[in-house]
């Protein structure tokens, strides 16, 4: 497994070329995370919605720009457009991240895109052959082989997180999340049944043990602890079986729900690190 140090600088003073695109597949934080990063760097972004995993992190990505809501996500904006020639407007005349419900096929026609991020975090899914559609393209967790269906891969592993890979695959994934405070798989509710959820509240809401925190194909959704909801899916969405639903932080005043945690943070910089090594390269 080769990798690069994360923690590599960034040359300084460095800037993408004048209005260089990248599509960023996802609408959850860490893809939110990298869009924020690249656009900071001076890229155009388009980021594709994926409907499996459904994102429950809302307040910490650009998800809601799909609804018509005015997001941003650490002082950058965003914008939904769902068709071509408004993606081709926004991404000559704008400068916000574009949110869009047109899949990779859709968006390649509309050229001149440098990098192709996958940032869907699927965790047993086929990946793509993203390698070829783009000068640069760059895969995230589980899935990615280096320099075979991506040139590069980062790992999303909590023990490895933010290596990039030149050659080699990520790990698969274990089925544990990251730890939050004390908490892991514990600080999550999943779905046990697929139906339309229904819920009053709002994240950032402080919640407690056996508040009804929804509805879910007719069923009472009820909180299992105390703590902040910093992920909620969004309500009157269909949500499937065996996803998570909701998210409840227990660190108190130590709590996040909005802007870009430490996990995203790290990927997204990894992400930025290994684009402006390939432009060298």
């Amino acid at each position: 497994m080769n990798t690069i140090n994360l923690f590599s600088a960034t040359p300084a003073g460095f800037k993408a070329a004048h209005k260089t695109r990248a599509i960023v597949l996802g609408t959850n934080e860490i893809a939110s995370a990298v869009a924020v990063y690249l656009t900071r760097l001076g890229m155009r972004v388009v980021m594709s919605h994926d409907p499996m995993p459904p994102v429950i992190r809302r307040s910490m990505s650009f998800h809601d720009s799909l609804y018509g809501e005015l997001t941003s996500v650490a002082d950058i904006w965003a914008i939904n457009c769902d068709h071509t020639l408004e993606i081709l407007e926004e991404l000559t005349q704008g400068s916000r991240v574009v949110v869009t419900r047109l899949g990779l096929s859709h968006l390649l026609p509309v050229g001149g895109f440098t990098a192709i991020i996958d940032a869907r975090m699927h965790k047993a899914a086929t990946m793509p052959m993203l390698r070829f559609l783009a000068p640069i393209t760059i895969g995230l967790g589980p899935g990615f082989i280096a320099p075979e269906n991506c040139d590069v891969a980062i790992e999303t592993h909590p023990d490895f997180i933010g290596q990039i890979l030149k050659t080699g695959a990520t790990l698969t994934a274990d089925g544990i999340p990251a730890p939050l405070g004390d908490l892991k798989q514990e600080r999550f509710i999943y779905t046990t049944v697929s139906g339309r959820w229904s819920t009053p509240l709002e994240i950032g809401a402080k919640v407690y043990q056996g508040v009804v925190l929804g509805r879910l194909g007719g069923q009472d959704v009820i909180a299992h602890r105390d703590g902040i909801l910093r992920g909620l899916a969004r309500d009157g969405i269909e949500m499937p079986a065996n996803v998570k639903l909701v998210e409840i932080d227990p660190r108190g005043r130590n709590s996040q729900w909005q802007g870009i945690d430490q996990r995203a943070k790290t990927i997204a910089e990894a992400t930025l690190n290994a684009y402006v090594q390939m432009v060298h390269a």
